[in-house]
């Protein structure tokens, strides 16, 4: 279990966190690896929500080099790339974005931006306003890791409000690492702890999701 400030951050074996009318499933769990030579070998969280009227939302997409993962994925669970409504990339890092060409007809929310096809819509992600997808999911503006993040907030589930937070938090014991990524680690900082405030489970960008406990 780690801290932060007053909230204990306890890691979660589960991926799948069912509920009415969203269940969230974790299809992959991201990682970072710092290697000898300096690099990182990294991999970013895919997540999968999955809502009533097959409102089918994926968040983030990984690498290229998840492609085929992630269409094999899909298929297991009855999909195809043609059933996803809504992808959102919480920033534009490679290991998050990189399979957006498999969704060509799909909305996309990434960072700021709000498209369909090349047809681009005007939104308030960047003056701090959540985009309201219904009463049980919205995508918030969570910048700081770079000056785009957002995050996909959901509640009714089973864990009560999960938070698909990208790189936000890089996992659920980061501690200060998470500092040497961002571009504005005070507004990050704020981010965050927003975060913890109002969320019961995180997913984060290369790691397990964990619980958030409020003393």
């Amino acid at each position: 279990m780690a801290s932060s400030g007053p909230f204990q951050l306890s890691p979660l074996s589960e991926l799948n966190f069912p509920g009415c009318p969203y269940s969230v499933s974790v299809l992959k769990v991201g990682y970072c690896h710092p290697q000898q030579d300096g690099t990182f070998k990294a991999d970013g969280s895919i997540t999968l929500i999955t809502g009533h009227n097959d409102n089918n939302i994926l968040v983030d997409t990984g690498g290229p080099w998840d492609r085929d993962f992630l269409i094999k994925a899909l298929k297991e669970r009855g999909l195809e790339p043609g059933d996803i409504r809504l992808v959102v990339g919480t920033h534009g890092h490679s290991d998050h974005v990189g399979n957006l060409s498999l969704f060509p007809s799909s909305p996309m929310i990434v960072g700021h931006d709000m498209s369909q096809g090349d047809i681009y819509t005007p939104n308030r992600l960047a003056q701090g306003d959540a985009h309201i997808v219904d009463e049980h999911v919205c995508v918030v503006p969570t910048p700081g890791h770079t000056g785009q993040d957002v995050s996909v907030q959901v509640t009714g589930t089973s864990v009560g409000t999960v938070l698909v937070a990208g790189d936000l938090f890089d996992s659920c014991c980061d501690e200060d690492s998470w500092r040497e990524l961002s571009v504005n680690t005070e507004m990050q900082e704020v981010s965050r702890q927003r975060a913890l405030r109002t969320a019961d489970v995180i997913i984060p960008g290369h790691g397990v999701p964990f619980k958030v406990l409020r003393n």
